[in-house]
C-alpha cells in the first residue's frame, strides 16, 4: 500500500496529471515551495514538508527536506523489526513514493558568461540526497526523476502495484541522473579552475538518441552529448534523414578543417578525411575549387562551409550526391534548392562563422580506459616558421605553406598536402610510410603538380621523400624538423633549389 509521497521538481512536465492521480488513489502528498503552489492552484491538497516536520525551511531554502522525519521515512526498511520500532518511538511516517528532479544546473552553466555565484546557487544538495536515499531503499520506495516514467507508474500502481524489476530500474535510473548531475558540477568546477588532468572524472554524458548502426550495419550505435558548448550536436538539422553515426564522424572533421580558416572555404571530407579544400573570393568559387580537386571522391562525403550558402552554391552542389552539407546558415533561395533532395542533410551550426575553441577534452577509446589529451591547437604557429634552406619561400609560396600546412594537421598520418595558395591538388592519407605518402599525393593529383608545395605532418627521416617531392615539381616544403636526418634532408632540398620551413611542431592524427 502505497501512503505517502514527496513531490518536490523543477521540471514541472506532466505534473499535475500524475499528482492528481495519485491523489485520487489515495496517497497522501508532501511538498515543498513551488511545486507545492503550482500543485494547490490545482486543487490538490498539499501538506509543506515544514509543516509536516514542524521544522522552517532556512537559509533561502537551502535547507527544507534534510530531516529525520524525511529521511527516516524513506530509509526505514519495512520488514525490519529494528526501523519499525524506531519508526514508532519517533513518530515517523513511512514516505512510500519520492519525487524528484533538480535544480537546472546544466541550463544554467551553459547560459553565457554565467557566473559562479549563479552556478553555486543552482547546486541541488537536498535533491540528490532524497532521490540516493530513496533509490537506495527501492524495494520499500518507490522513486521518480524522469516525468516520462510517471503514466507506467500509474498503471502499475491501479494493476496491483509496481514490480520489484520496475523499481529497480527506476532505482537505476536515479543513481544514474545523480552520477551525472555531480559530474557536471564537477566539470563546470575544473572549466573555472584550469585544463588540468584530474585524478578522478567521470563524463557528464546523455544520450540523445540512438542511431540507425555504428560504422557498419551490424553494429548497434547511439549519440551522447556531453554538456559543452560549442557543440556540434546542437547544430539545427533542417531537412534530411536522421545524421548517422559516420555523418558525425565525418562532419566533425569537416568543421575542424574549415574552423582554420578565416577566408571563404570549402571542405569536402570522405572518411573522415579531406578529399578537397579551397579558399576563395566567395564560397561558391571555393567549392567549384574545392570538388575539382576529387570530383570521384567527392561524391557521397560532406560539406562544410564558413559562410553562409547561397542559391549559386546550392545549385552547383544539387548535381552531385552528398550525405551532409554544414554551414553557419542557408539563405531562403539555397533552402527552396536543396529542398529537391530531400534527403540530403542540411546543418545550421552558427559557430562556423567564427573561431571556434573546442571545449574540453579529445579523447580516444581503448580497451578498458580512454586515453585523453588536449586538443592539436597551436597559436600563430607559422608566424614561428623558420626558413632553413638558401633559398627562401616567395610571397605566393608562403600563402601556399601555410594553407597546405592548416590542412595537414586534419590529415592521417603519415599525411603528405600536395597545395596551391587557394586549394588542395594531391592528398596522401595514412600511410605508414612518408615517402609512399608523399607518392601517393601525387598519384592522387588531377593537375600538374608543378610550382605546388607541400606540408608534411611529421617530420622527413630520408632525404628520398625530397627527391620523389623534387621530381613532381615541387618548389617548397614546410615540415616540422627534428629528425637526426635534418641536414641531410636540407642538403637535398638545397640540390634542388627547394625552398624549406621548419615549424618545430608535430601534427600526427591517428
Amino acid at each position: 500500500m502505497l501512503s505517502r509521497a514527496l513531490i518536490s521538481v523543477s521540471d514541472k512536465r506532466g505534473l499535475i496529471d500524475f499528482v492528481k492521480e495519485l491523489y485520487r488513489l489515495g496517497v497522501e502528498i508532501l511538498s515543498t515551495g513551488g511545486t507545492a503552489k503550482i500543485l494547490r492552484e490545482a486543487n490538490i491538497n498539499v501538506v509543506d514538508v515544514s509543516q509536516y516536520t514542524g521544522f522552517p525551511e532556512i537559509m533561502d531554502g537551502r535547507v527544507k527536506t534534510l530531516h529525520p522525519l524525511i529521511h527516516g521515512g524513506i530509509l526505514a526498511r519495512r520488514e525490519n523489526p529494528k526501523d519499525i520500532e524506531t519508526m514508532k518511538s519517533l513518530g515517523i511516517k513511512p514516505i512510500d513514493i519520492v519525487v524528484v528532479n533538480l535544480y537546472p544546473f546544466e541550463a544554467t552553466v551553459k547560459r553565457e558568461n554565467v557566473t559562479m555565484e549563479e552556478a553555486i546557487e543552482n547546486i541541488d544538495i537536498g535533491g540528490p540526497t532524497l532521490l540516493r536515499a530513496a533509490a537506495k531503499n527501492y524495494k520499500d520506495v518507490v522513486v521518480i526523476v524522469d516525468p516520462d516514467d510517471y503514466s507506467s507508474v500509474i498503471d502499475d500502481i491501479k494493476n496491483g502495484g509496481v514490480s520489484i524489476e520496475k523499481r529497480l530500474y527506476l532505482a537505476r535510473k536515479v543513481f544514474s541522473h545523480t552520477a551525472r548531475y555531480d559530474a557536471l558540477v564537477a566539470q563546470f568546477f575544473g572549466n573555472f579552475s584550469s585544463s588540468t588532468f584530474f585524478e578522478e572524472w567521470t563524463l557528464p554524458l546523455k544520450m540523445v538518441r540512438k542511431l540507425r548502426y555504428g560504422e557498419n550495419p551490424h553494429q548497434k550505435a547511439a549519440l551522447y552529448a556531453l554538456n559543452e558548448v560549442p557543440s556540434l550536436i546542437d547544430a539545427e538539422v533542417l531537412q534530411g534523414k536522421e545524421m548517422s553515426f559516420n555523418n558525425y564522424l565525418d562532419t566533425h572533421s569537416a568543421v575542424l578543417i574549415a574552423n582554420e580558416f578565416t577566408e571563404p572555404v570549402c571542405v569536402i571530407v570522405k572518411h573522415n578525411n579531406p578529399c578537397g579544400v579551397a579558399i576563395g573570393e566567395n564560397i561558391h568559387t571555393a567549392y567549384k575549387k574545392a570538388f575539382e580537386c576529387d570530383p570521384v571522391s567527392a561524391f557521397g562525403g560532406i560539406i562544410a562551409f564558413n559562410r553562409v550558402v547561397d542559391k549559386l552554391t546550392a545549385s552547383e552542389i544539387i548535381n552531385i550526391f552528398y550525405e551532409v552539407i554544414v554551414a553557419p546558415d542557408f539563405d531562403e533561395e539555397a533552402l527552396e534548392v536543396f529542398a529537391t533532395k530531400k534527403n540530403l542533410r542540411l546543418l545550421r551550426f552558427p559557430p562556423l562563422l567564427s573561431k571556434i575553441q573546442p571545449p574540453g577534452f579529445d579523447l580516444k577509446r581503448i580497451l578498458g580506459g580512454f586515453i585523453v589529451q588536449h586538443w592539436d591547437r597551436v597559436d600563430n604557429e607559422f608566424s614561428q616558421a623558420k626558413v632553413v634552406t638558401k633559398r627562401k619561400p616567395t610571397d605566393k609560396e608562403w600563402k601556399a605553406l601555410e594553407f597546405a600546412w592548416k590542412v595537414c594537421k586534419h590529415i592521417k598520418s603519415n599525411a603528405i598536402v600536395y597545395a596551391k595558395e587557394d586549394r588542395t591538388v594531391g592528398l596522401g592519407i595514412g600511410q605508414t610510410s612518408r615517402v609512399f605518402a608523399a607518392k601517393i599525393g601525387a598519384l592522387h593529383a588531377l593537375s600538374s603538380l608543378r610550382g605546388t608545395v607541400v606540408a608534411s605532418d611529421g617530420f622527413f627521416p630520408f632525404r628520398d621523400n625530397i627527391d620523389v617531392l623534387a621530381q613532381n615539381g615541387v618548389t617548397a616544403i614546410v615540415q616540422p624538423g627534428g629528425s637526426v636526418r635534418d641536414q641531410e634532408v636540407v642538403d637535398a632540398a638545397n640540390q634542388y633549389d627547394i625552398a624549406m620551413v621548419f615549424t618545430g611542431v608535430r601534427h600526427f592524427r591517428h
